[in-house]
């Protein structure tokens, strides 16, 4: 049932769901919708995918490293990401010889926490390895992760004056920085620019002019569909742990200056008035027929991939896939809808998973790793992740990346959720908020049956215990 009074309009069909998303090798590589799904057999066996020397150029055989520092390294980055990662990684082992690093790449999402939980717990522990930095507060640090030594960090010239200070903040518990942020990957607009000119939305420069308000992001996507006779937007609205329709409205909320969550992350904190507000808004897009109403995450690429539609909103990571295509796009930050220039965001960092007695070599190439990997942080903003360590942002060869450092102001403005063990990338709060916001975009949920049960749901888990030990906060 949708909202009363709804007028039905012709809709996109729903494109069946490929197998994976292609990356710059022309690899079929896993959605992160899809890691998130289908992976019990992975837990339940212990199996890993580990990155070697002749399967992804990213880690050195066993025998490889004797007489070597050992440098065990556990990340989460497949397609495009995991081939840049893979180029960066050798280039590390490259200036390094002294020290032998061996890369091992994990499933994305609830299995390579999963695992890397179980490491930090059980003394199996590499001696770094990447994390969400929303994920940190569920993380136990002190328990399943150490501490940076940051006179070991200043002496490779990382200090905390080079990063953003809100980023940087978001990485300490108790006094002690257990967090380094690598990047920040928010949600971001794009564009086809041969629609878009056509539909005389780009500016004297060939990009696509400011859009200040709902009124007149509307007027864009109403002018767009003229030209093309198709939804003007596209994004992920269906599909199983969907978690864009959550990112959307995060965006948009922030924007109004609401809070989801106390700052503790302890309490419920949603303003009823602000959040339907935006929910009103999101039913609109579908029941005007701007948006392609029922679209799964790879659909949601291939429409937009195909030309077929002005807008696609979602991370930025995709910038690969459609670069790859060819297709005519740019990007940019998202409008500021509803006051504020906010949006949705996580990021990712480096961490030292805890292990008995950390000290001596191999903690000190850690640090030297972590160091590295930020200084040279311009490479991995080939995939659109906005660099988080500030010099990289007055780089000539980041400047030289286009589009991607085209949004790169959006490091002041980007919101993470509040630490709670339930929150952060691939967790319950995106998967759980995720399916109620998808029926408002798909006319299944009025706005107002949504904010009473997204509140509930919020309820439930602000009550439930910490698995980690913790305890839960209460609304």
């Amino acid at each position: 049932m949708g909202r009363p009074g709804r007028s039905e309009r012709p809709e996109q069909p729903e494109r069946p769901e490929p197998a994976g998303q292609p990356d710059p090798a022309g690899r079929s590589a896993p959605s992160r919708r899809h890691a998130l799904t289908g992976m019990g057999a992975v837990l339940a066996t212990g199996a890993l995918t580990t990155a070697t020397a002749t399967t992804a150029g990213c880690a050195a055989p066993s025998g490889a490293t004797a007489g070597k520092t050992r440098l065990r390294y556990w990340h989460l980055f497949g397609g495009g990401d995991g081939v840049t990662m893979t180029g960066m990684v050798d280039a590390f082992a490259t200036a390094h010889p002294d020290i032998g690093l061996e890369a091992t790449q994990l499933a994305w999402g609830s299995p390579y926490y999963t695992k890397l939980g179980m490491a930090g717990a059980g003394g199996r522990a590499p001696e770094v390895a990447v994390l969400h930095l929303t994920r940190l507060a569920g993380f136990a640090p002190g328990r399943l992760l150490d501490p940076f030594d940051l006179d070991l960090l200043a002496g490779h010239g990382i200090t905390p004056d080079r990063f953003p200070p809100d980023i940087w903040r978001r990485g300490q518990v108790d006094g002690e920085q257990y967090a380094i942020p690598l990047d920040t990957h928010p949600m971001v607009l794009y564009y086809n620019l041969d629609i878009c000119a056509k539909a005389g939305l780009l500016g004297a420069d060939g990009q696509l002019g400011p859009l200040r308000g709902t009124a007149e992001f509307l007027a864009a996507l109403r002018t767009a569909r003229r030209h093309t006779g198709v939804p003007a937007l596209t994004t992920e609205t269906i599909g199983p742990d969907a978690a864009t329709p959550w990112r959307l409205f995060a965006t948009f909320y922030s924007q109004t200056g609401g809070e989801v969550l106390s700052e503790d992350g302890k309490r419920l904190a949603l303003d009823d008035t602000k959040a339907l507000k935006v929910l009103d808004f999101m039913a609109r897009l579908a029941e005007e027929g701007l948006m392609v109403r029922r679209t799964d995450y790879p659909g949601s690429i291939g429409v937009f991939n195909d030309g077929r539609t002005a807008f696609h909103l979602n991370g930025e990571w995709e910038v690969t896939t459609f670069k790859t295509s060819g297709l005519p796009f740019s990007m940019t930050r998202v409008p500021a809808l509803f006051g504020r220039a906010t949006v949705q965001a996580d990021c990712h960092s480096f961490v030292l998973p805890h292990q008995q007695g950390r000290s001596g070599a191999s903690n000190e190439a850690a640090h030297a790793f972590t160091a590295w990997m930020l200084k040279h942080s311009a490479d991995w903003a080939e995939g659109g992740h906005v660099p988080a360590y500030l010099p990289t942002l007055a780089d000539p060869d980041y400047l030289r990346l286009t589009p991607q450092s085209a949004y790169r102001s959006v490091i002041n403005d980007v919101v993470l959720d509040r630490p709670a063990w339930f929150a952060g990338s691939a967790s319950l709060l995106w998967i759980e908020l995720g399916a109620v916001f998808s029926g408002v975009l798909t006319g299944s949920r009025t706005p107002r049956d949504a904010l009473r049960e997204a509140k509930a749901r919020l309820r439930q888990l602000l009550d439930t215990p910490d698995p980690l030990g913790g305890t839960g906060g209460s609304a």
